[in-house]
Formats: C-alpha cells, structure tokens, sequence
C-alpha cells in the first residue's frame, strides 16, 4: 500500500520551493501526494496562486479560504486562530504517514501547531536560519520544536536545529531546493522576459521585493516611502516590483508601490511572476533589491548582486553578493551604487549542489521505511 504524504503550502513562495521535490514524490511508486492549500494560495488579490499547483499535475486535497481581515496585528492573530480551528478538522478527518511544512510563516505554525495533539509526524524544510526583523523567527523555531524531522539548506543551519532540539536526530542538511530548480529548469532569456512581463530587460533592471518588517510594524509606513522615494530616482533603471506576502502592514506598501507605478514610467508591479518567470528576473536584473529570503538562497546560485534592506532578515548567511542597508533613501541609493561595482573571484555555494530534491526523496524513503 502506498504511503499518503502530505504537503503544506501556503503561498506561491514556499510552492515553488517544494516544486522539484513534488515531482521527485510523484514519480515515486510508493507514495500518494496531497497538497494542502491555504494562505493566499486562494486569494485572487495574490493571483490565486492554486491554480499553478493544479497546472503542475497535483492534486490539491484541502483548499482553505482563510486569510486575515486586514493585516492589523489583531487581523493576524485572529487568522493565526482561525487557520488552527480549520486545520484541528482535517488532522481529525485524514490519515497522513507523514507531513512535510517549509519555512516560518504564521498561517503554517498554525496548520503545524493543529497537528501536535495528534502527533502527526511533521518533517520541517529550513529551520534553523534566523530572521530578527520578523517575527518569522519565533515561528521558525517553534515550527522546528514541534517537527521530528528536519532538512536544512546548509550547514550552520542544521547546528542551529541541532541546539534547539537538543539532539542529532533527524537532522539532515539536506541543502536547498531552490538550487534544484536553478540547476535544471530552462528558465527564460531576456528576450522572452521582456516580451512576456513587458519590462525591457535590454536596460538595466532592478529587481524589488520588499515585505513588512513584521517586528517593527509601527515603521512600515515610513519605510514603505523611504523605499518608494530611493526607486523614483532610480531613472536609469527599469524597475519590476514584485508585491509583499499578506504580513502585518502589507497594505501601507502596496499602495506606496502602486501610487508610485501610476507616476514613474520606468516603475512595473506585478503580483506574481511564477517560479519560472521569477527566477529568470533574478539571473537577467542588475540587481535585487528588498528584503526577501530569495536575495540570500536563490541569488547565491547566479550569483546575483544583492541590496538587503533593513534587519528583516538579519541572522541569515551573509554572502559576498549582498550589500546590507539600513531602509533609508539616501543609504539606498549609496548601497545599490555598492552592490554594481562588487566583483566576485571564485564561489562557493553554501547551499548544496542543485540535488537536494533526490536527497530528501531518499531520507523520506528511509522514514517510512522504518
């Protein structure tokens, strides 16, 4: 009998991690593969991002419209609640051998946290890093405490879950997914990108992905304007924004960016680009700019010139790609200056070799083997 896997996703991000190891579990003979979807997986203001998943060849068993009433720190809490309260019904309803969850967002602590009084095993991707301008980090490591198994992207990282849970097993640095996409997928030339996201990849692009910084929420505002005045005088650029994930204060820069699009020509927003279209940005653009996860692990591969902005995602593996900044105009314009004249001799990539996907799959085997 085949064993039933579960997977948690709850965003176009985390999907398009997990992507190349879905289809390693696909192809396998010994498992069925369920993709449970929530988040802003089903929000047509993000895209309505399940339909990739369905497009891929997946069958998506849970599809849960649950997302905040606004993004008020009361907004959040209440969805944190109300995400557990779905979840206590389809652990009470489904048998899974195993669950795998990735990352540290709330609504995913919350599916987790559901699951703990049924002792489901829960296998976490990518605990261990740190993120001290989120409160990703506290979810992270709860995450990590609640799980039994644990695939990290490098080394220091599995130390990291290794501290935290006080013992060696079921820790596996196991590398990063995202280096297998970059490794094997065919990702589009300039040509195509520019025809397809009408952004003339030809000129000099920079790449924007700016998320609240869910600690200092009070500040969104306020960055949210630093941000937007550094890119109006960015003339020289073409500059593709992509928008931030439904955290605390999302709201405040939306419309920053979007006000800003309606009045600078070389200013383009685009909800989602898909992991194809998004990862090719990242190879084309001059640079990124914002304060994503993705300008620490994907950018790594190219490597891609990096302005990290802020304390978002401090804690994280800084590579000799990344610039860091504070989220102030004038410190803005200086870093992006920085990160075009970096040159780099020869790289190491901390996060594995592109095979991680084939890893796990054999770990899992292991797993449930036993």
């Amino acid at each position: 009998m085949k064993k039933r896997i579960a997977i948690l996703s709850s965003s176009r991000a985390d999907y398009s991690i997990y992507r190349p190891l879905l289809f390693k579990l696909k192809e396998s003979a010994r498992y069925d593969v369920f993709l449970l979807a929530f988040g802003t997986h089903l929000s047509q203001q993000h895209g309505l991002t399940v339909n990739a998943i369905e497009q891929d060849g997946f069958e998506v068993e849970v599809k849960l419209n649950c997302l905040p009433k606004d993004g008020s720190p009361a907004g959040i809490a209440e969805n944190m609640g109300e995400v557990m309260r779905e979840f206590a019904k389809i652990w009470n309803n489904a048998q899974y051998d195993l669950v795998l969850c990735l990352g540290d967002r709330y609504e995913m602590f919350s599916a987790v946290a559901a699951a703990l009084p049924f002792n489901i095993p829960i296998a976490h991707l990518y605990g261990g890093e740190t993120t001290a301008g989120a409160i990703d980090d506290a979810l992270r490591h709860s995450i990590t405490h609640m799980s039994r198994y644990h695939f990290t992207s490098c080394e220091e990282y599995k130390n990291r879950v290794i501290k935290l849970t006080g013992s060696e097993n079921g820790v596996y640095n196991a590398g990063a997914l995202s280096y297998d996409n970059l490794k094997h997928l065919a990702l589009p030339n300039k040509a195509e990108l520019s025809a397809d996201l009408g952004v003339d990849f030809n000129r000099p692009v920079i790449l924007t992905t700016f998320h609240p910084e869910t600690v200092n929420f009070l500040k969104n505002a306020d960055y949210a304007k630093a941000v937007a005045a550094a890119l109006e005088q960015l003339t020289d650029f073409e500059v593709l924004i992509t928008m931030p994930n439904a955290d605390t204060m999302n709201e405040v820069i939306r419309q920053e960016f979007t006000t800003l699009a309606g009045k600078c020509s070389h200013i383009h927003t685009r909800e989602n680009l898909g992991t194809l279209r998004y990862l090719a940005a990242m190879k084309h653009c001059a640079l990124m700019l914002g304060n994503t996860s993705s300008g620490f692990v994907e950018a790594s591969w190219f490597p891609t010139r990096v302005v990290n902005l802020g304390q978002r995602q401090q804690g994280r593996v800084l590579t000799k790609n990344i610039v860091q900044c504070e989220i102030e105009t004038n410190s803005i314009l200086k870093a992006v200056k920085t990160a075009l004249e970096l040159q780099f001799g020869q790289w190491e990539r901390i996060y594995g070799n592109g095979d991680t996907a084939d890893f796990i799959l054999h770990k899992i085997d292991e797993i449930l083997a036993n």
